[in-house]
């Protein structure tokens, strides 16, 4: 298994490198890169969604994105501490009907020692809003970097 750098433990700019990692690879919505950040048997919570392995996650994120179009991701660092960080996130997404969605939520990450996240942990809420009020509309450009974006 290939070692996925930053590895723990996290110091501050490891845990941030780890986050914008995260951001970038959910943003590509590509199973198979976004697989590649984790353990082979790797355990998820997803809402009320339990998620074990590769093979399962991958699945899970191909029916995810198929059903969230226009879907842009935004990960902030909330905590971090040896093996594990805490990560708020706000994403937008558009369902089959045409509404709009921003979901919120926050994860558990824990990390083997090759820096692959071993479990994640995810509590996640959907507010409808208007196509009007998105503000993820892309990547982050550079003048992003860091900053958080509000709650509501």
């Amino acid at each position: 298994m290939t070692a996925r750098p930053p590895v723990p433990p996290f110091d501050e700019a490891a845990a941030r490198l780890k986050v914008q990692a995260a951001e970038d690879a959910w943003n590509s919505r590509d199973p198979q890169r976004v697989v590649l950040a984790y353990t082979v048997d790797s355990r998820w919570r997803n809402r009320s969604r339990f998620v074990t392995g590769r093979e399962e996650i991958v699945a899970f994120l191909t029916t995810k994105w198929a059903r969230e179009h226009d879907y842009w991701l935004r990960k902030s660092l909330w905590a971090y501490t040896g093996n594990r960080i805490a990560v708020r996130f706000q994403y937008e997404w558009r369902d089959d009907a045409g509404q709009h969605w921003r979901s919120h939520g926050n994860e558990n990450w824990e990390f083997d020692p090759e820096g692959l996240m071993s479990r994640r942990e995810a509590s996640i809420n959907d507010v409808a809003i208007a196509a009007s009020e998105r503000r993820i509309l892309g990547p982050r450009t550079p003048g992003e970097a860091d900053l958080v974006i509000p709650l509501r």
